[in-house]
């Protein structure tokens, strides 16, 4: 019953992140433009010059701004991390022995010996 309350976050985290691949890409492009438009700014001495990049990066940050619904994507991300990880952390748990009860008795009484004070 676990399982399938994972599968079903995980598709529905896989949605959520293709839906808002292209505006992630986008947001990426539009802050990484930025930087250098910032970068260029500052080294820059010409008043007319300035301006321009002003004017540039004002609407980058625009448009940067306008595609801040991406950081869905990325907790969507974090989201199949975390399910991943619970998926291979459940598949690892120790499956015991069907066939034996003493033997599965055994080996559960180790593993309350094993904590005892």
């Amino acid at each position: 019953m676990k399982k399938i309350g994972l599968l079903a976050i995980g598709v529905i985290a896989a949605l959520v992140l293709f839906s808002n691949l292209m505006p992630m890409v986008s947001l990426a492009v539009s802050v990484v433009v930025l930087y250098f438009v910032f970068k260029e700014f500052l080294k820059t001495d010409s008043t007319a010059w300035k301006i321009i990049l002003g004017i540039f990066g004002f609407f980058l940050l625009l448009t940067a701004v306008a595609n801040i619904p991406a950081v869905l994507g990325l907790v969507a991300i974090y989201v199949l991390y975390l399910v991943y990880k619970k998926w291979k952390e459940m598949k690892a748990t120790q499956v015991y022995e069907k066939d034996d009860p003493f033997q599965n008795f055994e080996k559960q009484w180790q593993e309350l010996n094993k904590y005892k004070i």
